[in-house]
């Protein structure tokens, strides 16, 4: 039997932004065919995946009536009841339509602001309705090809209200929404507010509610900016703001790839695996990537089975490495603390005294080797195999 086929308590989940992606490009028109929401949820099932994610248009046309909408609701719950489908996550479009050319929240002009706000609210209803419980807020077009057109903490302003506006509502509501704030640096405007998950961690505590924000970091958007992803997770995390992740591959310095997980950079991959799995994250692993342009729906099943798959020998992979003798030998070693040394870790007047008054062996500590290289090689041995 095959160790890494996909089960519910992986909890692996797609949008339907990402099976649905037809292959068109700056460059190039569709090459694939569309495919109904419900036809999404089947082949879900069919690859094994536990959750559908989705923005409030991918499912409902923005000009439906509310005939059409409920009629488009009521088919999808039944499509993801009958398959054994849930929808973990929703959110919404604030980048497609035209009418966000100049951001959603943060745009100059109060009309748009307010439809913005319209549009997020009966997102969330939507949301709710088919049982998410995690609200993700990624502000595609909240940024400038030019500073010329506002003050930035005039922007900063504008989506602190909005989304304590929406925190509001989802007190109202009692939906029970916690608010997963998405960062990117660049793309589609030149420059993004909010460019890293370490900028939404210093926005959060300034909201009216924090505890019921936290973020969603994405691999390609962090990797984009040249940035550690793992990092930047193991930062939410131990921050408790680790609410929602997007996994994806990317190379460095290209646009926006959204690449199969793991088909890129597989060190990444495996650090950002192993912290998931040593720390016991909970949260729905979504895969937020597109299948080539080359392929064709056969191929998007591939596309989308590589990614859990990936996943899968990336979790089996850390806990070879978390057995590994020598490896755990040395990182023993390299944290033995010496006879009579000071603690720092809390403060105290007798203890801070204590450290004054010590004398520190400069040349003895410089002898104590610090194997990285063996401790890579042994990281590599283990990827591609060797041990």
């Amino acid at each position: 039997m095959d160790s890494y086929q996909p089960k519910p308590e992986h909890q692996f989940s797609f949008g339907l932004w990402t099976l649905g992606n037809r292959g068109r490009d700056p460059f190039g028109d569709f090459v694939r065919a569309p495919l109904p929401p419900t036809e999404m949820v089947a082949m879900l099932a069919e690859v094994g995946a536990w959750g559908v994610n989705l923005h409030d248009n991918d499912l409902v046309p923005i000009d439906a009536t509310g005939n059409e909408r409920d009629r488009i609701v009521r088919e999808f719950k039944q499509a993801c009841s009958r398959h054994g489908i849930v929808v973990p996550m929703a959110t919404v479009s604030l980048f497609f339509h035209p009418i966000f050319r100049d951001g959603a929240f943060t745009a100059n002009d109060p009309a748009v602001r307010a439809y913005a706000m319209q549009k997020t609210m009966r997102a969330m209803d939507l949301g709710a309705e088919l049982g998410a419980k995690i609200f993700v807020l990624w502000g595609g077009r909240e940024g400038v090809d030019t500073d010329a057109c506002r003050r930035a903490d005039d922007a900063i302003k504008r989506l602190r209200e909005a989304v304590n506006y929406l925190c509001a509502y989802n007190l109202d509501r009692g939906y029970g929404y916690k608010f997963a704030l998405e960062a990117k640096p660049n793309e589609p405007r030149g420059d993004i507010y909010m460019a890293t998950t370490g900028h939404y961690l210093g926005f959060i505590p300034t909201l009216d509610h924090p505890e019921m924000v936290g973020v969603n970091p994405e691999f390609a958007h962090e990797t984009m900016a040249g940035l550690n992803f793992m990092h930047g997770v193991a930062q939410a995390w131990e921050a408790g703001k680790l609410f929602h992740i997007d996994l994806n591959d990317q190379m460095p310095g290209r646009y926006d790839q959204d690449l199969r997980f793991g088909s890129v950079n597989l060190k990444g991959a495996f650090w950002l695996v192993k912290f998931l799995e040593d720390v016991g994250y909970e949260g729905p692993r979504h895969f937020d990537a597109h299948a080539y342009r080359t392929e064709d729906y056969e191929g998007v099943k591939d596309f989308a089975r590589g990614c859990m798959r990936s996943y899968l020998i990336l979790k089996e992979k850390a806990a070879h490495w978390n057995a590994n003798q020598e490896i755990q030998s040395i990182l023993r070693a390299l944290g033995e603390a010496r006879n009579g040394l000071p603690q720092v870790g809390k403060y105290s007047k007798a203890g801070a005294s204590a450290l004054l008054d010590y004398e520190f062996d400069k040349d003895k500590i410089l002898e104590r080797r610090l194997p990285y290289e063996r401790l890579d090689q042994l990281t590599v041995d283990i990827l591609l195999g060797g041990c």
